[in-house]
């Protein structure tokens, strides 16, 4: 069609506006990571982009930490909130070993029931659902495809320069 695209995965989209727009701080390493039909992971260092990580395909208990962790999982399993926060938590602190990120941020379908295994989870790394719910992935998508004039990679999430340009 002769005019710019951007590709970015969902949980790098749900990412982007999350830390633009979710009032997370931007310094240091921030993961989001999604829990829905699977896990997805979107990295920020600084508040850059560090684009398409798989961690959902990290190794636990001998399968893919989605198999395990992800809200499909739970299901699947007819697991309790209290049995299914101990596998994310076996989940959480094998990234938190790996990068030890600054923040996590928790979204994906599941984030709107957060109370109700957030606290069961205990981690040395801070943990917020994401603010922006199923929104996250438009939001973030519309941002890069702003931003980057059609062109991949890094972004780098300024959410006083989105402002000013949505303003």
């Amino acid at each position: 069609l002769g005019v710019p695209a951007t590709v970015l995965n969902d949980a790098d989209a749900a990412g982007v506006a999350e830390v633009a727009f979710g009032g997370h701080d931007h310094t240091g390493l921030i993961m989001m990571l999604t829990f829905g039909t699977g896990i997805g992971s979107a990295l920020f260092l600084d508040g850059t982009l560090i684009p398409n990580t798989e961690f959902g395909h990290l190794e636990l208990d001998g399968k893919d930490a989605e198999h395990r962790a992800s809200d499909r999982a739970r299901e699947v399993d007819d697991l309790s909130w209290e049995k299914w926060a101990g596998r994310v938590e076996t989940y959480l602190r094998h990234v938190e070993m790996l990068l030890s990120p600054r923040l996590f941020i928790i979204g994906g379908g599941v984030s709107k029931k957060a109370d109700r295994f957030l606290p069961l989870i205990d981690l040395r790394t801070p943990m917020v659902p994401a603010t922006l719910l199923n929104n996250a992935g438009i939001i973030g998508a519309a941002v890069t495809a702003e931003q980057a004039g059609g062109h991949p990679g890094a972004i780098q999430v300024d959410a006083g320069a989105q402002a000013e340009r949505a303003g």
